[in-house]
Protein backbone atom coordinates (compact mmCIF):
# COMPACT_ATOMS: atom_id res chain seq x y z
CA UNK A 1 0.00 0.00 0.00
CA UNK A 2 2.83 2.38 0.88
CA UNK A 3 4.49 1.75 -2.51
CA UNK A 4 1.19 2.34 -4.32
CA UNK A 5 0.68 5.63 -2.48
CA UNK A 6 4.17 6.74 -3.46
CA UNK A 7 3.48 5.92 -7.11
CA UNK A 8 0.22 7.85 -7.04
CA UNK A 9 1.94 10.88 -5.50
CA UNK A 10 4.65 10.76 -8.17
CA UNK A 11 1.95 10.84 -10.82
CA UNK A 12 0.27 13.79 -9.13
CA UNK A 13 3.31 15.94 -8.51
CA UNK A 14 6.11 14.80 -10.83
CA UNK A 15 4.14 14.28 -14.05
CA UNK A 16 5.73 10.84 -14.52
CA UNK A 17 5.14 9.95 -18.18
CA UNK A 18 4.61 6.24 -17.73
CA UNK A 19 1.80 6.96 -15.24
CA UNK A 20 0.07 9.34 -17.64
CA UNK A 21 -2.31 6.73 -19.16
CA UNK A 22 -3.70 5.79 -15.74
CA UNK A 23 -4.21 9.46 -14.88
CA UNK A 24 -6.06 10.01 -18.14
CA UNK A 25 -8.33 7.07 -17.30
CA UNK A 26 -9.06 8.66 -13.90
CA UNK A 27 -9.72 12.10 -15.38
CA UNK A 28 -13.51 11.59 -15.84
CA UNK A 29 -13.75 10.64 -12.16
CA UNK A 30 -11.90 13.85 -11.31
CA UNK A 31 -14.43 15.85 -13.30
CA UNK A 32 -17.27 14.13 -11.46
CA UNK A 33 -15.57 14.74 -8.10
CA UNK A 34 -15.18 18.43 -8.97
CA UNK A 35 -18.84 18.73 -9.99
CA UNK A 36 -20.11 17.03 -6.83
CA UNK A 37 -17.83 19.20 -4.66
CA UNK A 38 -19.24 22.36 -6.29
CA UNK A 39 -22.83 21.22 -5.81
CA UNK A 40 -22.19 20.33 -2.18
CA UNK A 41 -20.60 23.73 -1.60
CA UNK A 42 -23.56 25.60 -3.13
CA UNK A 43 -26.04 23.66 -1.01
CA UNK A 44 -24.22 24.10 2.28
CA UNK A 45 -23.52 27.79 1.71
CA UNK A 46 -27.27 28.40 1.29
CA UNK A 47 -27.94 27.01 4.76
CA UNK A 48 -24.90 28.38 6.60
CA UNK A 49 -25.47 29.43 10.19
CA UNK A 50 -24.48 32.81 11.64
CA UNK A 51 -21.98 32.98 14.50
CA UNK A 52 -21.43 35.99 16.79
CA UNK A 53 -17.63 35.91 16.40
CA UNK A 54 -15.31 36.06 13.42
CA UNK A 55 -14.14 32.74 11.97
CA UNK A 56 -10.85 32.39 10.09
CA UNK A 57 -10.45 29.11 8.24
CA UNK A 58 -6.87 27.93 7.65
CA UNK A 59 -7.03 25.11 5.12
CA UNK A 60 -5.91 23.93 1.73
CA UNK A 61 -7.29 22.55 -1.52
CA UNK A 62 -4.81 19.68 -1.77
CA UNK A 63 -4.33 16.58 0.33
CA UNK A 64 -1.11 16.10 2.26
CA UNK A 65 0.91 18.39 4.49
CA UNK A 66 1.35 22.04 3.58
CA UNK A 67 2.31 23.69 6.88
CA UNK A 68 -1.15 24.61 8.19
CA UNK A 69 -0.38 23.87 11.84
CA UNK A 70 2.69 26.15 12.18
CA UNK A 71 0.81 28.90 10.34
CA UNK A 72 -2.21 28.56 12.62
CA UNK A 73 0.02 28.75 15.71
CA UNK A 74 1.71 31.90 14.37
CA UNK A 75 -1.68 33.45 13.66
CA UNK A 76 -2.94 32.67 17.15
CA UNK A 77 0.11 34.35 18.68
CA UNK A 78 0.01 37.38 16.39
CA UNK A 79 -3.71 37.99 16.88
CA UNK A 80 -3.40 37.53 20.65
CA UNK A 81 -0.61 40.10 20.73
CA UNK A 82 -2.99 42.54 19.04
CA UNK A 83 -5.50 42.10 21.81
CA UNK A 84 -7.80 39.61 20.09
CA UNK A 85 -9.22 36.76 22.16
CA UNK A 86 -8.56 33.66 20.10
CA UNK A 87 -10.01 30.15 20.22
CA UNK A 88 -9.28 27.23 17.91
CA UNK A 89 -11.39 24.40 16.51
CA UNK A 90 -10.29 21.19 14.83
CA UNK A 91 -11.75 17.92 13.68
CA UNK A 92 -9.21 16.03 15.79
CA UNK A 93 -8.32 13.67 12.97
CA UNK A 94 -6.86 10.41 14.24
CA UNK A 95 -8.27 10.86 17.73
CA UNK A 96 -10.36 8.11 19.28
CA UNK A 97 -12.87 10.40 21.04
CA UNK A 98 -16.59 10.03 20.25
CA UNK A 99 -16.76 12.98 17.85
CA UNK A 100 -18.80 15.26 20.11
CA UNK A 101 -17.33 18.66 21.07
CA UNK A 102 -14.53 18.34 23.58
CA UNK A 103 -12.18 20.90 25.07
CA UNK A 104 -8.56 19.79 24.70
CA UNK A 105 -6.68 19.81 28.00
CA UNK A 106 -2.96 19.79 28.67
CA UNK A 107 -3.29 16.45 30.44
CA UNK A 108 -5.43 14.78 27.75
CA UNK A 109 -4.35 11.58 26.05
CA UNK A 110 -3.10 12.62 22.62
CA UNK A 111 -4.46 9.39 21.13
CA UNK A 112 -7.97 10.52 22.06
CA UNK A 113 -8.02 14.15 20.91
CA UNK A 114 -5.62 13.88 17.96
CA UNK A 115 -2.01 14.92 17.48
CA UNK A 116 -2.51 18.32 15.84
CA UNK A 117 -5.10 19.70 18.32
CA UNK A 118 -2.99 18.51 21.25
CA UNK A 119 0.13 20.17 19.84
CA UNK A 120 -1.76 23.38 19.00
CA UNK A 121 -3.13 23.56 22.55
CA UNK A 122 0.39 23.13 23.94
CA UNK A 123 2.00 25.73 21.68
CA UNK A 124 -0.68 28.44 21.69
CA UNK A 125 -2.26 28.08 25.17
CA UNK A 126 -5.52 29.07 23.48
CA UNK A 127 -8.75 27.15 24.14
CA UNK A 128 -8.98 24.32 21.58
CA UNK A 129 -12.12 22.32 20.87
CA UNK A 130 -12.32 19.19 18.74
CA UNK A 131 -15.46 17.79 17.12
CA UNK A 132 -16.26 15.95 13.92
CA UNK A 133 -18.71 18.76 13.13
CA UNK A 134 -16.76 22.02 13.09
CA UNK A 135 -19.90 24.14 13.44
CA UNK A 136 -20.74 22.24 16.64
CA UNK A 137 -17.15 22.78 17.79
CA UNK A 138 -17.44 26.53 17.17
CA UNK A 139 -20.72 26.79 19.07
CA UNK A 140 -19.30 24.79 21.98
CA UNK A 141 -16.22 27.05 22.08
CA UNK A 142 -18.36 30.19 22.06
CA UNK A 143 -20.41 28.81 24.98
CA UNK A 144 -17.33 28.05 27.07
CA UNK A 145 -14.97 30.95 26.30
CA UNK A 146 -15.08 34.69 25.65
CA UNK A 147 -13.75 35.15 22.13
CA UNK A 148 -13.28 37.60 19.30
CA UNK A 149 -11.91 35.21 16.67
CA UNK A 150 -12.09 31.48 16.05
CA UNK A 151 -9.33 29.89 13.99
CA UNK A 152 -10.38 26.69 12.23
CA UNK A 153 -7.61 24.15 11.77
CA UNK A 154 -8.43 22.97 8.24
CA UNK A 155 -12.07 22.95 7.19
CA UNK A 156 -11.88 24.95 3.96
CA UNK A 157 -14.33 22.41 2.48
CA UNK A 158 -16.48 22.22 5.65
CA UNK A 159 -19.05 24.61 4.22
CA UNK A 160 -21.58 24.19 7.01
CA UNK A 161 -19.13 26.33 9.00
CA UNK A 162 -19.59 30.07 8.28
CA UNK A 163 -16.34 31.90 7.70
CA UNK A 164 -15.24 35.53 7.84
CA UNK A 165 -11.88 35.00 6.14
CA UNK A 166 -10.40 32.06 4.27
CA UNK A 167 -6.67 31.32 4.13
CA UNK A 168 -5.44 28.58 1.81
CA UNK A 169 -1.97 27.14 2.46
CA UNK A 170 0.15 25.63 -0.31
CA UNK A 171 3.45 23.79 -0.41
CA UNK A 172 5.69 25.94 -2.58
CA UNK A 173 7.63 22.98 -3.96
CA UNK A 174 4.57 20.89 -4.82
CA UNK A 175 2.12 23.64 -5.71
CA UNK A 176 -1.11 22.18 -7.09
CA UNK A 177 0.64 19.21 -8.73
CA UNK A 178 -0.90 18.25 -12.05
CA UNK A 179 -3.90 20.50 -11.35
CA UNK A 180 -6.46 17.65 -11.33
CA UNK A 181 -8.99 16.92 -8.61
CA UNK A 182 -9.03 13.55 -6.89
CA UNK A 183 -8.43 10.79 -7.87
CA UNK A 184 -6.37 11.83 -10.94
CA UNK A 185 -4.70 14.61 -8.96
CA UNK A 186 -4.19 15.85 -5.40
CA UNK A 187 -6.86 18.57 -5.31
CA UNK A 188 -9.97 18.54 -3.15
CA UNK A 189 -11.40 21.41 -5.19
CA UNK A 190 -10.50 22.95 -8.56
CA UNK A 191 -7.47 25.26 -8.61
CA UNK A 192 -9.81 28.17 -9.42
CA UNK A 193 -10.91 28.00 -5.77
CA UNK A 194 -7.63 29.72 -4.84
CA UNK A 195 -8.82 32.90 -6.56
CA UNK A 196 -11.84 33.03 -4.25
CA UNK A 197 -10.10 32.78 -0.86
CA UNK A 198 -9.00 35.92 0.95
CA UNK A 199 -5.33 34.96 1.23
CA UNK A 200 -3.01 32.29 -0.13
CA UNK A 201 0.05 31.50 1.99
CA UNK A 202 2.76 29.59 0.13
CA UNK A 203 5.16 27.60 2.29
CA UNK A 204 8.49 27.78 0.46
CA UNK A 205 9.80 29.36 -2.70
CA UNK A 206 7.56 29.27 -5.76
CA UNK A 207 7.52 30.77 -9.24
CA UNK A 208 3.72 30.56 -9.45
CA UNK A 209 1.10 33.12 -8.50
CA UNK A 210 -2.12 31.66 -7.18
CA UNK A 211 -3.88 34.71 -5.77
CA UNK A 212 -3.41 38.50 -5.77
CA UNK A 213 -3.29 38.40 -1.96
CA UNK A 214 -0.47 35.86 -1.87
CA UNK A 215 2.19 35.64 0.82
CA UNK A 216 5.31 33.53 0.31
CA UNK A 217 7.01 32.47 3.54
CA UNK A 218 8.73 29.34 4.85
CA UNK A 219 9.22 27.23 7.91
CA UNK A 220 12.31 28.29 9.88
CA UNK A 221 13.95 25.77 12.24
CA UNK A 222 14.52 27.40 15.63
CA UNK A 223 15.81 24.85 18.14
CA UNK A 224 15.69 21.24 19.34
CA UNK A 225 13.60 20.03 22.27
CA UNK A 226 14.57 16.88 24.13
CA UNK A 227 11.31 14.93 24.06
CA UNK A 228 11.98 13.16 27.36
CA UNK A 229 12.93 16.05 29.65
CA UNK A 230 11.96 19.18 27.70
CA UNK A 231 15.49 20.63 27.54
CA UNK A 232 16.01 23.12 24.72
CA UNK A 233 19.14 22.89 22.57
CA UNK A 234 20.45 25.26 19.91
CA UNK A 235 20.34 23.88 16.38
CA UNK A 236 24.09 23.33 16.29
CA UNK A 237 24.15 21.59 19.70
CA UNK A 238 22.57 18.27 18.74
CA UNK A 239 24.83 15.80 20.58
CA UNK A 240 26.65 12.63 19.61
CA UNK A 241 26.71 12.61 15.82
CA UNK A 242 25.63 14.46 12.65
CA UNK A 243 24.17 11.11 11.55
CA UNK A 244 20.63 10.74 12.89
CA UNK A 245 17.48 8.68 12.53
CA UNK A 246 14.81 10.96 11.04
CA UNK A 247 11.24 9.95 11.91
CA UNK A 248 8.24 11.58 10.22
CA UNK A 249 4.56 10.62 10.29
CA UNK A 250 3.27 13.72 8.50
CA UNK A 251 1.60 14.53 5.21
CA UNK A 252 4.85 15.30 3.38
CA UNK A 253 7.76 13.67 5.23
CA UNK A 254 10.24 14.47 2.47
CA UNK A 255 9.98 18.18 3.22
CA UNK A 256 11.02 17.49 6.82
CA UNK A 257 13.86 15.28 5.64
CA UNK A 258 15.11 18.03 3.35
CA UNK A 259 14.99 20.53 6.22
CA UNK A 260 17.25 18.23 8.23
CA UNK A 261 19.69 17.91 5.33
CA UNK A 262 19.74 21.69 5.06
CA UNK A 263 20.83 21.74 8.70
CA UNK A 264 23.82 19.60 7.76
CA UNK A 265 22.55 16.33 9.18
CA UNK A 266 23.23 12.92 7.63
CA UNK A 267 19.83 11.29 7.98
CA UNK A 268 18.46 7.76 7.94
CA UNK A 269 14.86 8.17 6.76
CA UNK A 270 11.92 6.56 8.55
CA UNK A 271 8.69 7.72 6.89
CA UNK A 272 5.31 6.76 8.35
CA UNK A 273 1.75 7.56 7.22
CA UNK A 274 0.25 10.89 8.28
CA UNK A 275 -1.16 10.77 11.85
CA UNK A 276 0.60 7.43 12.45
CA UNK A 277 -0.02 6.01 15.92
CA UNK A 278 3.51 5.44 17.16
CA UNK A 279 4.62 2.71 19.52
CA UNK A 280 7.97 2.22 21.21
CA UNK A 281 9.14 -0.28 18.60
CA UNK A 282 8.81 2.37 15.88
CA UNK A 283 11.68 4.38 17.34
CA UNK A 284 13.97 1.56 18.48
CA UNK A 285 16.76 1.23 15.93
CA UNK A 286 19.35 -0.80 17.83
CA UNK A 287 21.94 1.97 18.13
CA UNK A 288 22.55 5.18 20.05
CA UNK A 289 22.26 7.61 17.17
CA UNK A 290 20.08 10.66 17.89
CA UNK A 291 16.45 10.32 16.83
CA UNK A 292 14.83 13.47 15.47
CA UNK A 293 11.21 14.12 14.52
CA UNK A 294 8.57 16.80 14.12
CA UNK A 295 6.74 18.22 17.12
CA UNK A 296 3.54 16.69 15.78
CA UNK A 297 5.12 13.23 16.03
CA UNK A 298 6.85 14.02 19.32
CA UNK A 299 3.61 14.50 21.26
CA UNK A 300 2.73 10.88 20.39
CA UNK A 301 6.15 9.53 21.40
CA UNK A 302 6.64 11.41 24.68
CA UNK A 303 5.62 8.44 26.87
CA UNK A 304 8.33 6.14 25.52
CA UNK A 305 10.92 8.52 24.13
CA UNK A 306 14.57 7.66 24.68
CA UNK A 307 17.09 10.08 26.15
CA UNK A 308 18.40 10.86 22.67
CA UNK A 309 15.03 11.72 21.04
CA UNK A 310 14.59 15.31 19.87
CA UNK A 311 11.83 17.35 18.25
CA UNK A 312 12.57 20.19 15.85
CA UNK A 313 10.71 23.37 16.73
CA UNK A 314 9.90 25.53 13.71
CA UNK A 315 8.27 28.90 13.12
CA UNK A 316 6.56 30.41 10.10
CA UNK A 317 7.40 34.14 10.05
CA UNK A 318 4.50 36.40 9.15
CA UNK A 319 5.23 40.06 8.29
CA UNK A 320 3.57 42.60 10.57
CA UNK A 321 2.14 44.36 7.50
CA UNK A 322 0.45 41.12 6.39
CA UNK A 323 -1.04 40.59 9.86
CA UNK A 324 -2.41 44.14 9.70
CA UNK A 325 -4.00 43.35 6.33
CA UNK A 326 -5.48 40.17 7.77
CA UNK A 327 -6.98 41.97 10.78
CA UNK A 328 -8.41 44.68 8.53
CA UNK A 329 -9.97 42.04 6.25
CA UNK A 330 -11.45 40.19 9.23
CA UNK A 331 -12.97 43.40 10.63
CA UNK A 332 -14.31 44.50 7.23
CA UNK A 333 -15.87 41.14 6.34
CA UNK A 334 -17.30 40.69 9.82
CA UNK A 335 -18.93 44.12 9.69
CA UNK A 336 -20.23 43.65 6.14
CA UNK A 337 -21.86 40.37 7.18
CA UNK A 338 -24.18 42.48 9.31
CA UNK A 339 -23.12 40.91 12.59
CA UNK A 340 -21.45 43.95 14.13
CA UNK A 341 -17.91 45.08 14.76
CA UNK A 342 -15.03 43.10 16.13
CA UNK A 343 -14.12 44.20 19.66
Amino acid sequence: MKTLNNLIERGWYQRTLWLLPSLIILWPLSQLFSLLAAQRRQHLQRVQAVLPVAVVVVGNISIGGTGKTPLLCELAEALSQRGKRVGIISRGYGGSYDGHPRLVGQSDDVSQVGDEPFLIAQLTRCPVVVAHDRLAAARFLIEHATLDIILSDDGLQHYALPRTVEIAVLDGARGIGNGFCLPAGPLREPASRLHEVDFVVVNGATSQTFNNAQLVTELIPEYWVNIGNGDVLALEKLPESPRVHAVAGIGNPHRFFQTLRNLGLDIIEHAFPDHHVFSAVDIRFGDNLPIVMTEKDAVKCARFALDHCYALHVKMPLPAQWISQLVARIERNFHHAGIGRLT
